[in-house]
């Protein structure tokens, strides 16, 4: 800022002089005033909570860092249970013996244990003995069931172990396959990956539907696919116990529901089903008609087309028809019976008892564009106050009673109705309002997690895998990807390894497996 050079005094005249004066005195005064606002914005501003250090979305770590350093130990833990015994078990027991002076005495043995991996090709013949009957058929010694085609089980195991869980592209498989002296092409790893897989397929949609049958609550995310050229979208289901994927052209509720069936084809109007139209506001004629129908299963997608043809319903009636009846087969199966489903309030998932993520709310107004200070400093306060909010949840979680319950509802009313005159401030507040019953399920249902961030963690291992390997070709690629990073990460949240797992299904001998 610069300063205006000072007349010379001397030769002013006094009422120069005295016009010098006041000009100088407004200005002092001006300044004074603009003085005592920025004292008492300061002042304001130093009332305000800092904001602690956090990573980008990281309310949790805000909020409770002794738990989070509680959650690193249990990690820390787990991961040695998973590894085994600090001392794993001795396959092979060597003893080595010295020449001692005379008069020694022997004091036993000195244990030191080393950790080896052999990796060597195996080429085995089998003789298979031929008979010829009385009748003139000719048999054969069968080949053991292990056996599967003129690649062992050994190789099938380590092609799956690495591409699966290393993120090994099939080129560097077979690079790694033939510098081990296995004689292999490209397209035989691709085959020993995505052929004759389905005992693991239907294995995998077990795990579905035993989690849907059993779990408290699951969380849902979903990301972009590519898959021959086209846009794909894959969807993940899961808790603390299980993880499943999916990927299919669409993300509609349509085919969130069709997922949530678990591979049955069925489709069921019943009691459930029409409660879902009724819901959705459908017609009373629509509703009317299928009652008078009465209750009625279809047992795949032609029988109940067939069905849906004789009504003669539009489109828009046809599809939200479809989406009852496949929550009434769903309910009728006994799945999602008391499961909450937790997502980050993508529409397709607001089926059965819906909640939403804290997380993802919170960043509803981590991303408003401010471009005042009292803009900044409005956003700041309120997302303050959600921090605060978001930790007592988890206080009341850990002990919840009747009243907090009542004065934590009280309070969410007090912060998502305070109107600021921030426009896109006072828009992502209502729109937080509006999802009160979702945000707030917790309190009725304590036991289900506040966000989603056991979705994004397992999507986040699918998302390596695409930006390693690119997008899949065939059909059968895209449900081996599936099925076996859901295969993997359910195994890495029961503690069990992928390895023996992989050993165990390809019936592979107890000898050759790892203890």
């Amino acid at each position: 800022m610069s300063v205006a050079p000072l007349p010379d005094l001397d030769a002013l005249s006094l009422a120069e002089l005295k016009k010098l004066v006041v000009e100088l005195l407004v200005r002092v005064s001006t300044l004074e005033e603009e003085n005592q606002q920025l004292r008492a914005e300061n002042a304001q501003l130093k009332d305000l909570p800092k904001k602690p250090k956090l990573a980008p979305g990281g309310m949790d770590k805000a909020t409770e860092p002794d738990r989070r350093a509680r959650t690193k130990e249990a990690r820390r833990q787990r991961r040695n249970r998973q590894s085994g015994r600090r001392t794993p078990p001795v396959t092979t027991e060597r003893t080595l013996v010295i020449e001692a002076p005379a008069g020694s005495r022997r004091r036993g043995f000195e244990p030191f244990t080393v950790q080896d991996l052999i990796l060597a090709p195996q080429v085995i013949r089998f003789r298979r003995e031929r008979w010829v009957t009385p009748d003139g058929q000719e048999i054969i010694a069968p080949l053991p069931p292990e056996v599967r085609g003129h690649f062992g089980p050994g190789i099938v195991r380590f092609v799956l172990m690495q591409h699966v869980q290393g993120q090994v592209t099939v080129e560097r498989l077979r690079a790694q396959l033939r510098g081990l002296g296995v004689r292999i092409s490209k397209g035989q790893i691709i085959t020993l990956l995505t052929a004759n897989k389905d005992a693991f397929h239907a294995e995998k949609d077990a795990i579905l539907e035993a989690g849907l049958a059993t779990a408290a609550w699951v969380t849902v995310d979903d990301t972009g696919a590519r898959h021959a050229g086209a846009n794909e979208y894959t969807t993940h289901i899961g808790n603390d116990r299980f993880a499943w994927f999916a990927t299919r052209p669409s993300k509609s509720r349509l085919n969130f529901l069709d997922l949530l069936r678990a591979g049955h084809p069925d489709y069921v109007i019943n009691a459930t089903a029409l409660a879902y139209l009724v819901e959705h506001g459908v017609p009373e004629s629509i509703v009317a008609a299928l009652l008078a129908a009465g209750p009625r299963s279809f047992a795949d997608d032609a029988a109940w087309q067939a069905q849906l043809d004789s009504f003669g319903f539009g489109a828009g009636h046809r599809r939200r028809v479809t989406e009852a009846a496949m929550v009434g087969a769903i309910v009728a199966r006994g799945l999602l019976t008391d499961t909450v489903i937790i997502s980050d309030d993508a529409g397709q998932f607001d089926v059965f008892q819906h909640a939403l993520c804290w997380i993802h709310a919170e960043r509803h107004l981590r991303r408003i564009v401010c471009v005042t200070n009292e803009q900044q400093r409005q956003v700041a306060l309120q997302r303050q106050l959600v921090w605060w909010f978001y930790a007592d949840l988890k206080l009341y979680k850990d002990d919840p009673n009747a009243i907090r319950r009542t004065a934590l509802r009280r309070r969410f009313d007090r912060i998502f109705t305070r109107v600021t005159g921030f426009a896109e401030l006072d828009e992502a507040v209502a729109r937080t309002l509006a999802n009160k019953d979702e945000l707030l399920l917790v309190l009725d249902r304590p036991d289900i997690p506040l966000h989603t961030n056991g979705s994004e963690n397992d999507v986040r291992s699918f998302v390596t895998k695409r930006r390693i390997s690119g997008e899949t070709r065939s059909a059968a690629g895209k449900q081996a990807r599936d099925t076996f990073l859901s295969l993997l990460k359910t195994c890495s949240k029961l503690a069990i390894s992928f390895w023996d797992y992989l050993g165990a299904r390809l019936n592979i001998p107890d000898a050759d497996r790892v203890p």
